[in-house]
């Protein structure tokens, strides 16, 4: 089974720490994140700098990262404007997010959910225009901080009007990280149902230790591309209590042994966690680093 690991710490990772980060210091989180075998890789967000300081220099970012053949960069955007900003960058994917519950909606986007879907519809024909690989992302998909539990029927419905638009893929997002095994194999399910011909993504938080089991839920239901940041850094800053995602090191530990191919080398990534904790200035989430691989590593 070939798997595909989408690194998300510059971009997902950095966006929740207290202080942005240097330029410098993002450029080669990338540059060892793509050393390390990683090929798809959110980089950057466009949104409004005042909102996300952390990710004020998109730009900056994108003029500075390695191009190499094969490696797709990805920048989230909310609206066209973003897109505008995106293009410029020469980014290779855009990522739009659809909140699945209003009031989550309001306060990360500042729009409805129905507001979001005419966005995401509007932005996914000029997206496909040029030429740009596009996500999108449903937010809160297993429960909202604000509104509590997000029925399974509201977001498959959510699916299917954003299938409409033809995405090239959909992604499902624990954003507070309250998801469990079963109802990711739902939502799964009843996606490629909906969508047969869509890819289906994931993007878990060990929030409440459930997201590498809600990791392997999705690979057995069928879906070949997972989020992850290294050392398990992250959150959504506009959800209370959003902590970090899965460690791409962590996960990569348990896809090694049960021979998933990824072609991301795991020794390079629990390297750039060590290397990410002293730029932060604080230990990271993951665990590899601290416990090592088994066998151990010549």
């Amino acid at each position: 089974m070939d798997v595909t690991l989408v690194e998300v710490a510059p971009r997902d990772g950095l966006q929740n720490e207290p202080e942005p980060v240097s330029l410098p210091d993002k450029v080669e989180l990338i540059r060892r994140s793509v050393d390390a075998g990683l090929r798809r890789i959110e980089a950057v967000s466009f949104v409004d700098p005042r909102r996300v300081p952390q990710l004020a220099d998109a730009e900056a970012v994108m003029a500075a990262v390695p191009r190499r053949a094969g490696v797709s960069y990805a920048g989230l955007v909310f609206n066209d404007r973003g897109l505008d900003r995106a293009l410029a960058a020469g980014v290779d994917e855009i990522n739009v997010v659809v909140v699945a519950t209003d009031s989550l909606s309001r306060r990360n986007q500042g729009c409805s959910v129905e507001q979001g879907i005419e966005r995401w519809t509007r932005l996914a024909e000029r997206a496909a225009a040029a030429g740009l690989f596009r996500t999108v992302t449903i937010a809160a998909a297993f429960g909202c901080p604000f509104d509590g539990e997000v029925r399974t029927d509201h977001v498959l419905e959510l699916v299917r009007r954003i299938a409409a638009a033809a995405p090239d893929e959909i992604a499902f997002a624990d954003t507070i990280g309250v998801g469990t095994p079963d109802r990711v194999r739902t939502l799964v399910n009843g996606a490629k149902s909906i969508s047969p011909e869509t890819t289906l993504r994931c993007h878990f938080h060990n929030t409440r230790n459930t997201g590498y089991a809600n990791a392997f839920a999705a690979l057995d239901a069928g879906v070949r591309v997972l989020d992850a940041s290294t050392g398990g850094i992250g959150g959504c800053p506009f959800a209370p209590d959003a902590t970090g995602n899965i460690a791409t090191e962590d996960l990569l530990y348990a896809l090694d042994r049960m021979e998933i191919h990824t072609g991301v080398r795991t020794d390079r990534v629990i390297e750039t966690g060590t290397w990410l904790a002293d730029v932060l200035g604080k230990p990271v989430p993951a665990l590899l680093g601290r416990a090592g691989t088994f066998p151990a590593a010549e």
